[in-house]
């Protein structure tokens, strides 16, 4: 009889359903609401929030360039010539610099983007409603996929169930009621739940979204906590509109011929490009803890180039496809959310 093909169907279909719903309510959730800082938000925020990680170490670079605490060379060389950080990403830069104050602006970079304090800060973002947590969004994916392949056990059972009613006599078919609507409307309740519960692909929410326009509307924007430093109609501009900003020339083809090389190679290793600039934002379980669940460079679990967390979006910073994000002071993997029930959150 079919009934029991069908009721394994029913059942398997209502788990994943329930299992995709519960994915992406998590994905959707904001566990530190709070209302727009309109215009008054922080330079690095909003810079992460236009441009990712990437953004936040071009505007960082910007700053101490032009408060003559760093020299960028045309042959790509990174000078620091002042020690003392005004911030925790400057200190992670200095650091990197190493004892001489010297390096490679591609090393500076990479391991800048990839550094727990930056990390952090798409973090921040997203606890407030702004961004997207990439860890959230692939297992809301994950789960979506899985949905979809219930839905293909569900269309083979129907045809088991079928074949198995079309043998039977005309006599006991006359007895018994046949599977093709029961089996055709359980395909279409899960085609439904599909289409209501597809994740969002944007990187930033539609209050990130409300954000940055807040940000860009009027006169120029002039970050608050960058007025003590000089410049923040230049910082404001290049946070939120990118190297096209700045009138440093050298600077910007510098910068901009290291963003051209970051895209060549993280397509090359990753088979597709992980954002415009080739640095993406690695998710943490909480903005309270490192994003760490993607390695670093010098990790025994991670390297530059490995493809391990992302997210999506056509903007500037997170896709798809994704590259590996961390830290050298970071650990091996953390915890990116918790299972639930159907109808947790």
């Amino acid at each position: 009889m079919w009934y029991a093909e069908f009721g394994i169907a029913a059942a398997a279909q209502l788990l994943a359903g329930c299992n995709a719903q519960n994915r992406l309510r998590r994905m959707r959730r904001v566990p530190q609401p709070q209302g727009l800082p309109g215009r008054g938000q922080p330079l690095l925020d909003a810079a992460f929030l236009a441009g990712g990680p990437a953004r936040v170490v071009d505007t960082v670079i910007v700053r101490m360039q032009q408060e003559g605490r760093l020299i960028v060379s045309r042959s790509g060389q990174v000078t620091v010539t002042d020690r003392n950080a005004r911030d925790a990403v400057e200190a992670v830069l200095i650091t990197v610099a190493g004892s001489s104050g010297r390096t490679d602006l591609s090393t500076v970079r990479r391991e800048l983007a990839r550094s727990e304090h930056v990390q952090r800060i798409g973090d921040g973002l997203a606890a407030r409603g702004l961004m997207r947590r990439p860890d959230l969004f692939r297992k809301a994916m994950g789960a979506r996929r899985l949905f979809w392949f219930v839905q293909l056990v569900v269309i083979g059972l129907g045809v088991l169930a079928a074949i198995d009613w079309l043998g039977l006599s005309a006599a006991e078919q006359g007895s018994r009621s046949a599977p093709f609507f029961p089996f055709l409307g359980l395909l279409m309740v899960g085609l439904f739940w599909l289409a209501v519960s597809k994740p969002e692909r944007a990187r930033i929410t539609p209050a990130g979204v409300r954000q940055l326009e807040l940000i860009r509307t009027g006169s120029p924007w002039q970050p608050h906590d960058a007025a003590v430093f000089g410049g923040a109609l230049l910082l404001g501009a290049v946070a939120v509109d990118g190297l096209d900003s700045l009138e440093d020339l050298e600077l910007r083809q510098a910068l901009a011929a290291q963003q051209a090389m970051t895209r060549t190679s993280t397509t090359t290793s990753s088979g597709s490009s992980s954002d415009s600039s080739g640095y993406v934002w690695c998710s943490s379980s909480s903005p309270d803890t490192p994003s760490s669940s993607c390695g670093s460079s010098s990790s025994s679990c991670g390297s530059s180039s490995s493809n391990s967390c992302g997210s999506s979006s056509s903007s500037s910073c997170g896709s798809s496809s994704s590259s590996s994000c961390g830290s050298s002071s970071s650990s091996c993997g953390s915890s990116c959310g918790g299972g639930g029930g159907c109808g947790g959150s």
